[in-house]
């Protein structure tokens, strides 16, 4: 191991001592306001001032949609920064230009060269990351960083960009106790990104909070657009990696072929976001092309900006299929998406956290499916044993296995060669099986 390696687990060890973590810790974590955020990058210079952004909130999608967003944005030659959160296995996930990861040594650097800063403000983890993010994006010059926000996005730590342009995916169930207990109290959250005079995409559009987003806008001035009124998924088909959809383009008509590497039903919906969201950079002058969607950026997702753990097949014979869907919505879309599949049995390993609605998620999971439940190695998990209670009361079978990998042995010793194995609830539960790179 390297002295950079080691230095850098050791500043990471550090940091996590350091500083409250919701992805490790849950909801004592969050922060609800920005001052700690504002007060960090105002002594770092205001670097988020120094580089143009696109910021996407929504509960589910938005992780997804923002890696093709930089795709696209790459496609045009732009040196493009990606904020995504939480990371799988190493924290530098978060931090990317391209897809190459923020170097270790830029993160020791920015920890050690700030401890008294941040012993003074006391961040929590995400609002030091954001910090990190934005000096490091500035101080290397990108043209443009495509930023996900943590949760909801009023009171996001990442809502002190002035952006190029805002999008939010969708709204559904997800951290109601910091969003609200209703589609609009939640969209009313997530609403929070819309600034003065600056375009707004919302991807889909619902009855219970088309109001909220349009009021919003109304009231900042803001344009907006939704990508289900200007697009309808026609067909689509699978390929070898990948699918091809056919999309029309509602107010003219054209059909528009699509070939794109993001497997999984519920990409379908994010396509129709990145379209309309693709033709309103076009329409503001940020990009020009004749290809008004620039559909050769979604040929290659994975691999130009380094997206995993989405849909994403880790072994065949049996086939073990990973995702990180672990809310009501997310899981809903998982679900109706295998159905398409003709696997004799399905095999799901399930492991969730605790400060997740337990009751909502178990009445989704199927009946007929073989389950191993199992825990994440994270303080945040939800114990095997409770979940195997809570299951075995709701109707489901299966065994319970305090290790993530030992959960997975045990599915794929008990499947067949034809059957799916389904590893799914919890991003924690996928980063402990998703293939080293």
């Amino acid at each position: 191991m390297s002295h950079w390696q080691t230095d850098y687990r050791k500043t990471l060890a550090d940091m996590y001592a350091m500083l409250p973590m919701f992805q490790r810790i849950g909801p004592t974590a969050f922060k609800k306001d920005l001052t700690n955020t504002q007060a960090l990058l105002a002594a770092l210079g205001n670097p988020e001032n120094q580089f143009q952004s696109i910021h996407i909130a929504g509960t589910n999608g938005k992780g997804s949609l923002t890696h093709m967003v930089a795709s696209l944005c790459i496609h045009h030659g732009l040196k493009t920064g990606l904020y995504t959160s939480p990371h799988y296995r190493d924290f530098r996930e978060r931090i990317k230009i391209g897809n190459v990861l923020i170097p270790p040594r830029d993160v020791i650097g920015f920890v050690n060269d700030h401890r008294s800063l941040i012993k003074e403000i006391k961040p929590s983890f995400f609002e030091l990351t954001v910090a990190l993010a934005f000096w490091y994006f500035a101080r290397q010059k990108v043209d443009v960083a495509i930023v996900e926000t943590g949760m909801g996005g009023r009171l996001d730590s990442t809502n002190v960009l002035n952006p190029l342009l805002s999008v939010i995916t969708n709204i559904g169930f997800d951290h109601m106790e910091f969003l609200g207990e209703t589609l609009p109290e939640i969209a009313s959250e997530k609403a929070g990104i819309i600034k003065p005079g600056i375009p707004v995409v919302i991807g889909e559009e619902h009855p219970e909070t088309v109001s909220v987003f349009l009021d919003k806008a109304r009231e900042q001035k803001a344009p907006i657009t939704f990508g289900s009124r200007s697009f309808q998924v026609i067909s689509c088909s699978s390929q070898d990696a990948g699918q091809t959809v056919l999309v029309n383009e509602r107010q003219t008509g054209e059909l528009i072929k699509i070939d794109m590497d993001l497997e999984g039903p519920y990409q379908l919906r994010n396509l129709v976001t990145y379209l309309e969201t693709a033709r309103t950079l076009q329409r503001i002058g940020w990009i020009q092309a004749e290809d008004a969607y620039t559909l050769g950026a979604l040929k290659d997702v994975r691999q130009i900006t380094r997206f995993v753990g989405r849909w994403q097949t880790i072994h065949q014979h049996p086939r073990v299929l990973i995702d990180s869907a672990h809310n009501e919505a997310g899981l809903t879309a998982l679900f109706g998406g295998v159905k398409a599949y003709q696997e004799k049995q399905m095999h799901i390993v399930f492991g969730t956290v605790r400060d997740k609605d337990l009751t909502r998620v178990l009445t989704i999971l199927p009946k007929q499916a073989r389950y191993y439940w199992t825990q994440a190695d994270v303080p945040r998990a939800l114990s095997a044993q409770d979940l195997y209670d809570s299951a075995l009361a709701s109707g489901l079978s299966g065994r319970k296995y305090n290790r993530v990998k030992g959960a997975l042995k045990a599915a794929i010793r008990n499947a067949n060669p034809e059957d799916l194995i389904l590893v799914c609830g919890s991003i924690f539960v996928v980063a402990e099986v998703l293939p080293s790179r």
